[in-house]
C-alpha cells in the first residue's frame, strides 16, 4: 500500500523547490538594481501577488478535491484538452531544464573546495569530472525516487532543515550587524540614478523568479494524505520563503553599503558571512548552496517526474508514462524525466555552450499555467471573497509575464510547437480520445505559424 505525503512532508517539498540557489545571490542581485526604498515597495508587491497566488492554490483544492495534479488539471479542466496538454509540456520540459541547471550549480560550488589556480576540477560545473559527478548525482535521485515519493519526500524534509540552518545562522548575524544609519543612505537610489518606480520594476525581474515551486504541493495533491493539507503547505511554505527573502534582503542591506554590495561576487551571502564571522563564513555558505541546492534538484525530480504521469491519465501525454513501479512511483514518467537531464548534460559538455536563454524561456513557460490557476478560479468561483482571489491572482499573473518580457513569450512557442506531435501522437496510443473543439485546431495552426518567426529570432540572438 502506498504511504502517502502529510503536511510537513508537503510543507517541506514547497519550501525546498522554492528555495534554491537564487537565496545565496539575493543580496548582490538587489543591490546592483535597487535602493531600499524600491526594495520594500517590490517585495510588498510581490508579497501580496505570491499569497494571492497560493490562496487561489487552496481555495482550488476546497472547490474541486476531485483534480489531482492541480496546474495541469486547472489548466484542462477549465479551457480544454490542448490548454492543458501545453501547460503540462512546458512545466515539464522548464523543470527538466531547471533540474539541468542545478546540477550544474552543484558542481559548480563544489570547485570552492577542489579547485586551485593550478588545477581546474570541477570549474563552472561544466568540465567532464563536473558531467560524471552530475550523473551519478542524477541516478542516485532517480534510484531514490524509484523506492517511492514517501522515501523521496522524507530525504526531502531533512535536507530543507538541514537549509536552513545556514541561513537561519545568516539571518541571526546580519540583525546582530544591522547598522540603520547604513541601511537608511542613499535610501531613495538616487547614486543609482533610476527613478524609484523603475528601481522597483527591476525588482520584479528578480522576485519574478525565486517562488518557482510554489505549485509544488498541487503537483503531488494525488499523493497527499489529506487533500486539505495541499492548501495549507502551499500557504505556510510561501510565508516561510517570503519572510527568509526580506530578512536576507533588508538586513544585507544594515550590514554593508549598497554599493559595496552590489560589486560583491556571488554568491554574495558568503561575501557578507566572511565579514561578519571570518573566512569560515564562506565555508558555511558554500556547504549551505550545495544542500539547498540538492534538496531543490530532489523536490523538481519529484514534481517533473509527476506530471507525466498525470498527463498520461488524462490522456495528454502517451499512455505508457501512467505506468507506476510496485512502490508506486511514477517509474516511465521518471525514466523519460532524466533521460531527458542526462541528455541536456552530455550536450553542455560538448558545446561548452551557455543555455541561460533556453532557462529563461523554459522558466517563461511556468508562468502561463500559474496565470490558468487563477483565471480557473474565478470561472468556477461563486462567492466574492473567491472571485477577488481569482481577479488579484490572473492580475499577478498577467503582471509576471509583462515583467518577464513578452519577447520570452512569443520564443517559448518554438518549445510548445514540437509538443503538438507529442499531443497527437499521445491521442493515438489513448482508445476514444475525446474530441478536439475547432478553436483548439485554430490555436494548434497559430502555434505552429508563430514558430517560424520565433526560431529565426532565437537564432539570430
Amino acid at each position: 500500500m502506498e504511504k502517502k505525503l502529510g503536511l510537513s512532508a508537503l510543507t517541506a517539498l514547497v519550501l525546498s523547490s522554492m528555495l534554491g540557489a537564487g537565496v545565496f545571490s539575493l543580496p548582490q542581485n538587489m543591490a546592483a538594481v535597487a535602493s531600499p526604498a524600491a526594495l520594500m515597495i517590490g517585495w510588498a508587491i510581490t508579497g501580496v501577488g505570491i499569497l494571492l497566488l497560493a490562496f487561489a492554490m487552496l481555495l482550488l483544492t476546497r472547490l474541486r478535491p476531485d483534480l489531482d495534479g492541480g496546474i495541469f488539471t486547472y489548466a484542462r479542466e477549465g479551457f480544454g484538452e490542448l490548454i492543458g496538454f501545453c501547460s503540462a509540456w512546458g512545466y515539464w520540459l522548464c523543470a527538466v531544464i531547471a533540474n539541468v541547471s542545478y546540477l550544474v550549480i552543484v558542481f559548480s560550488a563544489l570547485s570552492f573546495f577542489t579547485d586551485t589556480p593550478a588545477l581546474r576540477l570541477f570549474g563552472d560545473g561544466n568540465t567532464w569530472q563536473s558531467i560524471v559527478g552530475a550523473s551519478c548525482l542524477l541516478w542516485i535521485v532517480h534510484w531514490l525516487v524509484l523506492r517511492g515519493v514517501q522515501t523521496a519526500a522524507s530525504i526531502n524534509l531533512a535536507a530543507t532543515l538541514a537549509k536552513l540552518v545556514p541561513l537561519g545562522l545568516f539571518v541571526v548575524l546580519a540583525g546582530l550587524a544591522f547598522n540603520a544609519d547604513r541601511f537608511s543612505l542613499d535610501f531613495t537610489g538616487v547614486e543609482l540614478g533610476v527613478p524609484v518606480w523603475e528601481q522597483v520594476k527591476n525588482t520584479m525581474l528578480i522576485t519574478l523568479w525565486v517562488f518557482i515551486g510554489v505549485e509544488g504541493a498541487v503537483v503531488v495533491s494525488a499523493r497527499a494524505r489529506n487533500k486539505q493539507d495541499v492548501g495549507r503547505a502551499t500557504l505556510m511554505a510561501v510565508i516561510a520563503a517570503l519572510t527568509v527573502y526580506l530578512l536576507v534582503t533588508l538586513l544585507s542591506l544594515g550590514v554593508v553599503p549598497r554599493p559595496q554590495l552590489a560589486e560583491m561576487r556571488n554568491p554574495s551571502m558568503a561575501g557578507l558571512m566572511v565579514d561578519m564571522m571570518g573566512s569560515w563564513g564562506e565555508v558555511i555558505i558554500a556547504a549551505g548552496l550545495i544542500v539547498s541546492v540538492c534538496g531543490a534538484y530532489l523536490s523538481w525530480t519529484i514534481m517533473a517526474a509527476e506530471v507525466p504521469l498525470l498527463a498520461a491519465k488524462y490522456k495528454a501525454f502517451p499512455r505508457i508514462f501512467a505506468k507506476q513501479n510496485a512502490n508506486n512511483a511514477p517509474s516511465a514518467s521518471l525514466w523519460l524525466t532524466n533521460a531527458s537531464v542526462q541528455i541536456c548534460l552530455i550536450l553542455i559538455w560538448l558545446t561548452g555552450s551557455d543555455y541561460n536563454t533556453l532557462l529563461t524561456i523554459a522558466s517563461e513557460m511556468i508562468l502561463v499555467p500559474y496565470f490558468l490557476v487563477g483565471a480557473y478560479l474565478l470561472k468556477v468561483a461563486q462567492r466574492p471573497l473567491h472571485q477577488a482571489t481569482g481577479i488579484g491572482a490572473c492580475i499577478y499573473g498577467l503582471w509576471l509575464l509583462y515583467a518577464s518580457g513578452p519577447m520570452h513569450l512569443l520564443l517559448s512557442v518554438v518549445l510548445y510547437a514540437p509538443g503538438l506531435l507529442v499531443f497527437l501522437y499521445a491521442r493515438r496510443t489513448h482508445p476514444q480520445p475525446d474530441l478536439l473543439q475547432r478553436h483548439e485546431k485554430v490555436l494548434m495552426g497559430l502555434l505552429l505559424i508563430a514558430a517560424l518567426p520565433a526560431t529565426w529570432i532565437l537564432m539570430g540572438q
